[in-house]
This record gives structure tokens, sequence and C-alpha cells, in this order.
């Protein structure tokens, strides 16, 4: 079926309680989960690991001001780049003088 600007959509009138929202027919979301009895995810470990890292003030500045024209976060940014580097296996080539 096709809408245009005049036509109305009628959904059936399905009696619901104040703390639901209706999805779609038949499925109910509630404002509130209990997740007390959930469970961690065993490969939360696995997906990022926190270090510290010296970079350069123009470093940091120069991922920042990338950042904030794509509206995600710097250390976000520096993560992406590296791991192209990694899975492209770019090798970084320095000529020590």
């Amino acid at each position: 079926m096709t809408l245009t600007s005049i036509d109305l959509l009628v959904l059936p009138s399905v009696p619901w309680r104040s703390n639901e929202t209706l999805l779609t027919e038949g499925e109910i979301m509630r404002d509130e989960y209990d997740s007390s009895k959930a469970s961690k995810n065993p490969y939360v470990s696995q997906l990022k690991k926190k270090i510290t890292i010296r970079l350069d003030e123009e470093s940091i500045n120069y991922f920042k001001s990338i950042a904030e024209g794509i509206g995600i976060p710097y250390q976000s940014r520096i993560n992406l780049y590296l791991h192209d580097c990694a899975t492209s296996h770019r090798k970084l080539s320095l000529r020590w003088k």
C-alpha cells in the first residue's frame, strides 16, 4: 500500500499500559528492564585494551581536528588509523641522521 499526503493509516487500537510502548502489532517494549540477572560479555576484554601512549601535541591536535569534523572522539580516530595501518601491513620508513 502506497500512502500519499492525504491518505491516513489507521492502526488497530491495542490497549497498553503507560509504562510500555507499542513497537509493532503484538510487540511491546517496556520503559525499564531488570538486568540484575544479566551476565557480562565474555569477549569484552578482547575488544579493546587500555594503554598509556605518549604522543606529541601536534599529532594529538591533528587527530582532534579531524575528529571534530567527523563527529567522533579523537581517540577512536587514532584507533581507526592504527587499525588500518595494522590490517594493511603498512610499515614506517625511518632514516636516522
